[in-house]
């Protein structure tokens, strides 16, 4: 479908070990930045930690908007149970196996080769082409969120995550309150001269699984439901003795329309009522970081009908919008001004687990996708916002 094949820097991609925790991408963004160079952008490196780092390239073509790729180089920890080498491209039965091949090592060659397409076709478009290859999507979005606090002035955004090459339009946002609840040591076999913090935690928690049941009732059309749960619990100093503190780890998802503020609140709120009914003496003792808060592109912005143009000519979903239940850096782009969608090849379904892949036959097509999108929105005949 292109001869500007993705597969090899795919392959260069996926053996530079970028697993997150602790990340390093600098190795995998100096080899993304000679190639964007060879390509004939203008590249900059931002390394805002030592070994994390993004890197910034753009090609302006005349008068214009400006068009930006982004994705992430960072990936999840391989963990075990793969049936090839997770930092060794792998060909199988038309798919390409390998630790962040479909995320989102994949979406980036795939937009290297479309940017490498755009550029020999200059004379078809006009304005500012940019790619942008962060880090830490992983954990926090620490590089998309220093990528934004420079202010860069973007109009249009591709973002580069697993989507079986169709259109997202909005995704979940998260919040990951640690909790503290505290009690009083004594000995087990006295356990009414102490204050088991177990115990205290426990009403805590039957207040917050009630919370996340009126939670249910607040949905997005693309995104389900908003939610909160608990994924961790720890307390206990030994087997004879009352605890006096136990720590829970909460996950709260919003969806588009909840403000990140609002939820902090809700949470603060579920304490004070804790200690108002029960007693509870908690505190949040620390917020874990998170990709950030929920995101949405309004379907009537131009970007979305050629976006979903650009996919259903290339074997992709043509005609439906879709949402995210996870989080993704399309909520940074969106503060900064851009309008923006998700598209990528790969899907969600196989991403974080062993035997990640992209097949082969999506990756080729997602190249088209992303240079079509670009070419609709920087069409010499001037696309508007």
């Amino acid at each position: 479908m292109t001869d500007l094949s993705p597969i090899p820097l795919l392959e260069a991609l996926v053996a530079i070990d970028t697993q997150n925790p602790p990340g390093r991408e600098v190795e995998a963004v100096a080899r993304l930045a000679d190639e964007l160079k060879r390509i004939g952008l203008s590249v900059t490196t931002q390394e805002f930690r030592p070994g994390r780092a993004n890197v910034v390239a753009e090609f302006v073509n005349g008068d214009g908007p400006t068009f930006c790729f982004n994705s992430h180089v960072d990936v999840v920890p391989a963990g075990t149970g793969w049936q090839s080498d997770p930092h060794r491209l792998t060909r199988r039965d038309g798919r390409l196996y390998g630790r962040g091949a479909c995320d989102a090592k994949g979406p980036i060659a795939a937009m290297t080769s479309a940017v490498e397409s755009l550029v020999a076709q200059r004379e078809r478009w006009s304005g500012r082409l940019m790619a942008v290859f962060v880090a830490d999507e992983e954990v926090a979005s620490d590089g998309a969120r220093h990528y934004v606090a420079g202010g860069p002035e973007i109009d249009w955004a591709v973002i580069g995550e697993p989507t079986s090459n169709s259109v997202v339009t909005a995704h979940k946002g998260s919040l990951r309150p640690l909790v503290r609840v505290h009690g009083e040591t004594a000995h087990s076999g006295t356990p009414h001269l102490g204050v088991n913090a177990i115990f205290r935690a426990a009403r805590l928690l039957g207040l917050a699984e009630d919370h996340a049941a009126t939670l249910a009732a607040r949905t997005h059309p693309l995104c389900g439901q908003a939610s909160l749960t608990v994924t961790r619990v720890q307390g206990g100093l030994a087997d004879n003795v009352v605890p006096d503190a136990t720590d829970f780890l909460l996950d709260r998802r919003m969806v588009p329309g909840e403000a990140e503020a609002d939820a902090r609140a809700e949470i603060a709120a579920l304490l004070a009522l804790a200690k108002d009914r029960f007693g509870v003496q908690a505190e949040v003792v620390e917020w874990r970081p998170t990709t950030g808060a929920a995101g949405e592109t309004a379907a009537d912005r131009p970007i979305v009908p050629a976006a979903l143009a650009a996919c259903g000519r290339h074997g992709g979903d043509g005609v439906h919008l879709h949402g995210f239940m996870g989080g993704c850096d399309l909520v940074h782009f969106r503060s900064v001004g851009a309008d923006g969608v998700v598209i990528g090849p790969g899907s969600l379904a196989v991403a974080h687990k062993p035997d990640e892949y992209v097949p082969e036959e999506e990756l080729m097509a997602a190249v088209l996708v992303y240079r079509d999108t670009a070419l609709a929105m920087l069409h010499r005949d001037g696309a508007t916002r």
